[in-house]
């Protein structure tokens, strides 16, 4: 009976040490992966669709971009390769993808070359998340395409992904890493303080804008229009109704982006004809394709006011270009920190 207890005794005693060893080899290795984490150098690259942004992000952060090429085959094919050691390092890779298909794959391809180079850390710095729009399915037998994007980053082998002013906010949800959402307000609010204008009204272009507009009217203390519309197919809107008061009002409509100015342009015109005595637009990305810098120009808009997380590919006489590269440049020494980015929100 003894002999049976002493056993008993001795597996108890051999488990709990096998326990005890265990969990304090894991606490030892994951101390030693947070302090690599803490100490890694930080390299900064630019994919081809982001470089003039890219450089003002260094600037302002105080680093030169690394070196990066891409080896262009005469079929179309390309290979990204990075032109220094990465090992070890926390990478941050800014890249829009805008247009959307060929970036996306560059930065795919830059985040796959990170990881083969032994990075201990890929974040990949998205200020124009491309795909965005395709948050659900909207109709029948169609595909999710930011959930994709989502999906194919993460099997890039990204850790961490920062963008501006996603179309919709549950996009952050489709990631399993963490996911830093900017916001372009509180680059947009001095600015429109700045003007004095007395008689503001924030507008929503749309149903799905009420939630930034009324956020820009609490901060500015304005009162709200909203502008309903109806779509016969995508790009393409056959009627417009505006929903609260524009008279004699000067008028800033905000929105995510703007593509083919359609939306803006029609409630540009409709506001002006209710009486309006200026508008504005504020925009955190100027895709602009197709017709919109014709709408832009013969449309009632006074000034259109965006941002630089996708360059314009003319200037404009009625567009404004204000820089994200402070903010995202602040965020990344926050993040590299392990500092809070709370101040980069405006409540």
């Amino acid at each position: 009976m003894r002999s049976e207890i002493k056993i008993k005794n001795l597996c108890v005693g051999k488990l709990m040490f096998s326990m005890y060893f265990c969990r304090s080899f894991c606490n030892a290795k994951s101390n030693i992966k947070t302090s690599m984490s803490c100490n890694s150098p930080i390299q900064l690259f630019a994919g081809s669709g982001s470089r003039e942004l890219a450089e003002k992000i260094s600037r302002s952060f105080g680093a030169e971009l690394g070196n990066c090429s891409i080896h262009r085959f005469s079929d179309g094919e390309f290979q990204p390769a990075y032109e220094e050691s990465v090992r070890g390092a926390a990478v941050f890779i800014i890249q829009s993808t805008f247009p959307p298909t060929e970036h996306l794959f560059e930065l795919l391809l830059m985040i796959d070359a990170a990881k083969r180079a032994s990075a201990d850390k890929i974040v990949a710095v998205i200020p124009y998340f491309g795909y965005a729009r395709q948050d659900r399915k909207d109709r029948p037998r169609c595909a999710v395409g930011a959930k994709l994007v989502a999906n194919l980053l993460a099997a890039a082998g990204v850790d961490r992904v920062m963008t501006m002013d996603l179309h919709a906010d549950p996009i952050q949800g489709f990631f399993d890493v963490p996911v830093d959402h900017l916001y372009a307000s509180p680059i947009f609010v001095p600015y429109l303080k700045s003007l004095n204008l007395e008689n503001m009204v924030i507008a929503a272009p749309d149903v799905g804008g009420t939630k930034r507009a009324n956020a820009y009217s609490r901060f500015l203390n304005t009162e709200m229009a909203i502008c309903y519309k109806l779509r016969k197919k995508a790009n393409e809107i056959s009627e417009m109704k505006v929903i609260g008061e524009v008279e004699n009002k000067d008028v800033v409509i905000v929105d995510d982006m703007v593509d083919t100015a359609g939306t803006i342009s029609l409630a540009a015109d409709l506001m002006k004809e209710l009486g309006a005595n200026s508008i504005r637009v504020a925009c955190t990305h100027p895709v602009l394709s197709g017709p919109a810098y014709d709408r832009i120009r013969k449309s009632a808009i006074d000034e259109m006011v965006v941002t630089d997380t996708i360059p314009l590919i003319i200037p404009h006489e009625k567009i404004k270009v204000l820089s994200v590269a402070d903010t995202f440049s602040d965020v990344i020494q926050k993040v590299c920190a392990h500092q809070s980015i709370s101040d980069n929100f405006i409540e």
